[in-house]
């Protein structure tokens, strides 16, 4: 099957891959563009994996303001150079990740960050609600983990769906960028404020 300059540009703009890449997508996909953007995101998972162990801290404070100033966001995301940490595209990153942290409300970066005592809690109490529905035991240990998933997948922000395309998370996206640009790209730390709200300790 003949694959046409308007479909290589259509997978470009959609995973930032080069041409030669997205081509090579097409082919071995026979045209299919479900199954050309899939093996991309394959292919930037992969590349990912092998840049994920190097150091990054260059890049960019990025600041944002919504609803005439009711929200803030502050994120530093990282890159290895400051010729990418510059670039559009991370520009563009950096921009997307604090519209997704001011729209979905993460709190957490990664799995890793979320505190024992907070998952411990979060497991009483899914047992204790399953008990209490009469759950039998053989499968309070599935509901409980579906509970564990569902929290993850709402408070952590690499875990979070991508609030412009919710087929991607919000990790494949920077997976997206990192084949893309060819470097190790670190979200580093983020906060965000919202009007009226109050923290612990306030």
């Amino acid at each position: 099957m003949a694959i046409t300059v308007e479909q290589i540009k259509q997978l470009r703009e959609a995973t930032g891959a080069g041409v030669l890449d997205c081509r090579k997508a097409l082919e071995q996909a026979n045209g299919d563009y479900e199954k050309a953007l899939e093996f991309l995101r394959e292919k930037g998972l992969a590349t990912a994996a092998k840049r994920a162990g190097r150091q990054a801290s260059e890049g960019t404070i990025e600041l944002y303001s919504h609803g005439n100033g009711r929200v803030g966001v502050m994120l530093e995301l990282n890159s290895e150079t400051d010729f990418v940490g510059r670039s559009e595209t991370f520009r563009t990153l950096a921009h997307e990740l604090v519209l997704q942290i001011a729209a979905a409300d993460p709190h957490f970066i990664r799995d890793e960050d979320i505190p024992e005592d907070v998952l411990e809690n979060i497991k009483q109490d899914a047992t204790a609600k399953a008990k209490a529905e009469g759950k039998p035991d053989a499968v309070i240990s599935r509901i409980v983990e579906g509970y564990m998933t569902k929290f993850k997948d709402e408070n952590v922000l690499l875990r979070q769906a991508y609030v412009r395309d919710e087929t991607l998370t919000v990790q494949a996206l920077i997976n997206q960028a990192v084949a893309s640009l060819g470097e190790n790209i670190v979200v580093r730390r983020f906060a965000r404020w919202a009007l009226g709200e109050t923290t612990s300790g306030e």
